[in-house]
C-alpha cells in the first residue's frame, strides 16, 4: 500500500496545521493545530475531522504554538487515545499553553453569555481547561536527534527548527519513504533562539511559507523599538503590546532590558507582562539553557525588566495607573485574552500606542490594526483607533523567504516533491515559484483537504 498525506490544515492558510499520514491501515497526525483569523477558518475548528479521532494512532507535534498544538484537547476528548510525541521544550510549553487556551475559551464564552453578544445561546467553549489537562497526560517527550517509533515500524526524529523553545522539524520514515516536515523555521539571526539545524535528506518536504513572499528588514528589533518607546515616554502614553506568549513576549522583554541597560530608553519606564502564560513561559528559559542564545544573566535580566501580572485583579488594577507605561499581553494577533481589555481602554487616545510584534494573520484584529483601520470590534462594541500603531517588522520569529530557501539549499540532495504549506496563498505561491525556478525542484501548494501519495 502507498503512503498518503492529507492536508487537514496549514494549506491555503497560515493556521490550523494538521497533516495526516496514512499507510497500511495506520494513521498519524503531524501537528494538531487550531485555525485562527477569518471566521470561516475558525469555524473549521467546530467541524469534525474526516478521520475518526479514535482511529488516529499517534500525533507528533513540531512545536507548542496553538496553531500547531491547540486542537489536541478536542482530539483527545473526541476519542484519541494514542501517544503525542514532542520535544521536552514542547511538552513543557504545552503544559502552559493548552490549559490556558481552554481557560480563555471558557472565559470568552462566559463573557459573551453575560453580555449577550453571541449568536449562540448559550455560547460554548471549543474545549475546557480540564479537557486540556486531560490531553497533557498523553504527551511523551523525546529529545532532539533521538530516533523513536510513533507507530510500529514507523521511525521519526526531531531536529531543531529554532523559532521557539522546543520547536523542531520532523523526519518521518514510513515504508521506505522519508518525509520531512519543516515545522515553523526560526531565523538564523533570531534575537533569542538558536538557528535551525540543517535539514536531513528526504524524499518529500513540507515547508512552511509564512514569509514566503517577503524579506525581513536589515535593522533589528532594538532599532525599531527604541524610538517608539522614546516617543511614548515623552508624551506620557500607554503602549499596549499584543504578544505571542511564547517567543515574542520573551524577545520583546529581552530587547527592552537591553535598551534600558544601554540608556536608550528611560530606565524608569514601567513595563508589565500581563499574561500568566507568558509569565510561566519566561520562567522556563532557566530550565532550557543551551536551547537559546541567552546566558543565565540575560535570562534573569529579561525576567526582572517587567512586573509580572498573573491574577485578573492585578490585570484590572493596571487601568488605574497613569502613563507612561508598557503593557505586554496575549494574544499576539489580538484574537482574545486580556489584551482585548487593554486595547478597548487605550486604543481611543492619540497619546497611546499599539505595538504589533509579529506576523498578523488576515482576518485578525492585529491585521486590521496593521492595515490602518479606524475602528475594530471588541467584545461586541466598536472601538475607535486613535492610538499610534507601530509594527515591528524585524520582530518575526519566522525565517523569511530567502532564509527558507537557504535552509532548503542545505539538503544533501534534491527531494522528489516539495509541498509549500503554512502560508497565505500569495506567500505560498511565491515561495513555490522560487523553489521551482531557483532550485529547479518540483513544488506545489496543496489545497485544504487534498490527499496526495508520497
Amino acid at each position: 500500500m502507498s503512503v498518503t498525506i492529507t492536508f487537514l490544515g496549514g494549506a491555503d492558510t497560515v493556521t490550523g496545521s494538521k497533516y495526516l499520514v496514512q499507510h497500511d491501515g495506520h494513521s498519524l497526525l503531524v501537528d494538531c493545530g487550531l485555525f485562527q483569523g477569518y471566521k470561516q477558518l475558525r469555524l473549521r475548528n467546530w467541524s469534525p475531522l474526516p478521520v475518526v479521532p479514535g482511529q488516529v494512532n499517534a500525533v507528533i507535534l513540531t512545536h507548542a504554538h496553538l496553531d500547531h498544538s491547540g486542537y489536541l484537547p478536542l482530539l483527545a476528548r473526541e476519542g484519541f487515545r494514542g501517544r503525542v510525541y514532542a520535544t521536552p521544550g514542547t511538552r513543557d510549553l504545552c503544559g502552559i499553553l493548552l490549559p490556558d487556551s481552554g481557560h480563555i475559551q471558557e472565559e470568552d464564552a462566559a463573557f459573551a453569555n453575560r453580555h449577550g453578544f453571541s449568536k449562540h445561546a448559550p455560547a460554548l467553549p471549543l474545549y475546557t481547561r480540564q479537557d486540556a489537562l486531560n490531553s497533557l497526560k498523553q504527551i511523551k517527550a523525546v529529545d532532539m536527534h533521538h530516533l523513536f517509533e510513533p507507530i510500529r515500524s514507523w521511525q521519526a526524529r526531531f531536529t531543531s527548527a529554532g523559532h521557539i523553545l522546543g520547536a523542531a522539524s520532523v523526519l518521518l520514515e514510513v515504508a521506505g519513504r522519508r518525509i520531512l516536515f519543516s515545522g515553523d523555521l526560526g531565523r538564523p539571526d533570531d534575537v533569542i533562539m538558536n538557528p535551525p539545524d540543517d535539514p536531513p535528506p528526504a524524499d518529500t518536504v513540507l515547508v512552511e511559507s509564512t514569509y514566503g513572499d517577503r524579506q525581513h528588514p536589515a535593522e533589528d528589533v532594538a532599532a525599531e523599538l527604541a524610538p517608539a518607546l522614546q516617543r511614548l515616554a515623552a508624551r506620557g502614553g500607554v503602549a499596549v503590546v499584543p504578544v505571542f506568549a511564547v517567543g515574542r513576549a520573551q524577545a520583546v522583554l529581552h530587547t527592552i532590558a537591553q535598551l534600558k541597560a544601554q540608556g536608550a530608553i528611560p530606565r524608569a519606564l514601567p513595563v508589565f507582562l500581563d499574561s500568566p502564560m507568558a509569565v510561566h513561559t519566561t520562567g522556563l528559559f532557566d530550565d532550557h539553557l543551551g536551547e537559546h542564545r541567552l546566558n543565565l544573566h540575560q535570562v534573569h535580566a529579561m525576567q526582572r525588566v517587567a512586573t509580572m501580572v498573573e491574577t485578573p485583579d492585578q490585570s484590572k488594577a493596571l487601568a488605574k495607573r497613569h502613563g507612561p507605561m508598557v503593557i505586554l499581553a496575549a494574544s499576539g494577533m489580538a484574537t482574545g485574552g486580556r489584551v482585548l481589555h487593554h486595547l478597548a481602554l487605550y486604543a481611543g487616545n492619540h497619546r497611546n500606542m499599539i505595538i504589533l510584534t509579529g506576523y498578523q494573520s488576515p482576518g485578525t484584529r492585529g491585521a486590521r490594526f496593521a492595515s490602518g483601520e479606524k475602528s475594530v470590534r471588541i467584545h461586541g462594541q466598536e472601538v475607535a483607533i486613535e492610538a499610534e500603531v507601530v509594527q515591528l517588522e524585524a520582530a518575526s520569529a519566522h525565517a523569511d523567504a530567502n532564509q527558507v530557501l537557504a535552509w532548503l539549499r542545505k539538503m544533501p540532495k534534491a527531494p522528489g516533491q516539495v509541498y509549500v504549506v503554512h502560508g497565505d496563498m500569495a506567500a505560498s505561491d511565491r515561495l513555490r515559484d522560487r523553489i521551482e525556478h531557483e532550485l529547479k525542484w518540483r513544488a506545489i501548494v496543496p489545497e485544504h483537504g487534498a490527499t496526495w501519495p508520497m
